[in-house]
């Protein structure tokens, strides 16, 4: 009995040491690709672009082309590891190693490839902008506006985190319910939930499609950024009519149960209304 509190004790450990790696982690990728490329326009002086420079002189540079290479190198970085570990004999063969740990070394290892993208990527100041915003008052208004709307996509995209059970998505749950000897928590889901998430596991497309090209200035190396990662995002589910009726009614549950407290508050009042009225 203590080899197995002991164990899961060390599961706990390393499911909440992952999560701390995790959350610091989304949080340096919201600034990396959301505040910090607005910031330079907020602040003035863009330096993300040369409007001097011909889009032919800077595409023969080599300090661009060796930018875009690392950057591209760095993506597919991160796209084979997201893909190759979801892979189903992968999957299968790290679940038999890892056990419950599985999903957990999945955002490990997705942290950690973000983490090296942040690191290493490199900006290509060399090249003109496909589109910048500097004339008056747009140069001030419009970022601003893009920080809003930014800003409300981030809390959308945590918002829909929550609700499509975030402890599921990185691996918290698997332990709890290891610890507790109930298995996978996938398999107390529904077969309709388990087949919405076999098909559709990132639920913040357009939120993040939406962060990814909205911007006050849209450099070289963030159009291969926000176009390889929108691409990935949109071949990674492949979602039916039947998933969006599921989708549909969870939504309309949880809008209900989100309903039912001010419901009762409301009905309580009424209540205490009528008996003031009767007495």
């Amino acid at each position: 009995m203590a080899s197995v509190t002991g164990r899961g004790w060390a599961l706990c450990t390393v499911s909440l040491l992952n999560f701390a790696f995790v959350f610091i982690s989304g949080a340096d990728f919201i600034r990396f690709i959301s505040f910090r490329a607005i910031y330079h326009n907020i602040t003035g002086d863009t330096t993300l672009c040369q409007d001097s420079v011909s889009w032919s002189v800077a595409l023969r540079d080599s300090s661009v082309l060796g930018s875009l290479v690392v950057d591209l190198g760095l993506l597919a970085l991160f796209t084979t590891q997201h893909s190759l570990l979801a892979w189903s004999p992968v999957k299968q063969a790290l679940q038999s190693v890892l056990g419950a740990l599985n999903r957990t070394a999945y955002c490990f290892t997705t942290a950690l490839a973000l983490q090296i993208l942040m690191r290493y990527w490199q900006p290509v100041t060399g090249a003109p902008c496909l589109w910048s915003v500097r004339n008056a008052p747009w140069s001030i208004w419009f970022p601003l506006l893009c920080f809003t709307l930014h800003f409300l996509c981030w809390a959308i995209i945590c918002s829909t985190l929550m609700i499509f059970d975030y402890p599921e998505l990185l691996g918290i749950k698997q332990v709890y319910y290891e610890c507790l000897g109930l298995g996978d928590p996938l398999s107390h889901k529904s077969p309709h939930a388990q087949r919405f998430l076999s098909h559709f596991r990132h639920p913040v497309c357009l939120e993040l499609g939406v962060v990814l090209w909205l911007l006050p200035a849209l450099s070289l190396d963030r159009l291969l950024l926000a176009g390889t990662l929108s691409t990935y995002l949109a071949l990674a589910h492949s979602l039916d009519k039947q998933d969006l009726a599921y989708l549909c009614v969870q939504i309309n549950s949880k809008m209900q149960l989100l309903a039912e407290p001010h419901r009762g508050i409301a009905d309580t009042s009424d209540r205490d209304s009528s008996n003031q009225k009767e007495k």
